[in-house]
């Protein structure tokens, strides 16, 4: 038996995404704060994704012009979860560009390539998120986004490296 409670918060969840890719960000972030306060934690931790992204397109333009690096790297992660990509890229290569040394940055970087299908540039930046934090092969091997390449032997042998003997 289904709760009706959740039932009815699911409705809510649902009738607020429609808003929300409507574009009515106002009324989507009355319902979506509704089904924050709902019965099921998972769909209250997807609203409060989707709250983020609304109080985000609500705020003045002003404040949308990322300039930091760190404003980058937001925004273009926020523009990964929603699956456009050629402004995600944008975004996190300004990001780069701002910070190079910055491996977050990278294996974003690196996750969005493997979503487009981009192998190779995707090994390179996660390559370098890796010597910049070593702790980065280990969330690789646990990323979906990564699922693209896991039978490609290079990736294999970037993030389990001890297999072959050598480290680095």
């Amino acid at each position: 038996m289904v709760d009706p409670l959740v039932q009815a918060q699911m409705k809510t969840y649902e009738g607020a995404v429609l808003l929300f890719q409507q574009q009515k960000f106002a009324k989507a972030k009355q319902d979506l704060e509704k089904v924050i306060a709902g019965p099921s934690r998972e769909l209250a931790d997807r609203a409060r994704m989707h709250l983020r992204i609304v109080e985000q397109r609500m705020k003045p333009s002003s404040e949308q012009n990322p300039k930091s690096a760190e404003e980058h790297y937001q925004r273009g992660v926020t523009l990964m979860n929603m699956a456009r990509w050629d402004e995600a890229r944008e975004h996190l290569q300004k990001a780069r560009k701002l910070a190079p040394k910055t491996d977050y940055i990278h294996y974003a970087l690196a996750a969005l390539d493997c979503l487009t299908g981009e192998a190779q540039s995707a090994l390179e930046n996660l390559k370098v998120a890796i010597q910049l934090r070593p702790e980065n092969r280990y969330h690789a091997r646990n990323d979906e986004d990564f699922a693209f390449l896991q039978e490609d032997p290079q990736f294999t042998e970037l993030l389990y490296p001890e297999k072959d003997g050598t480290a680095g």
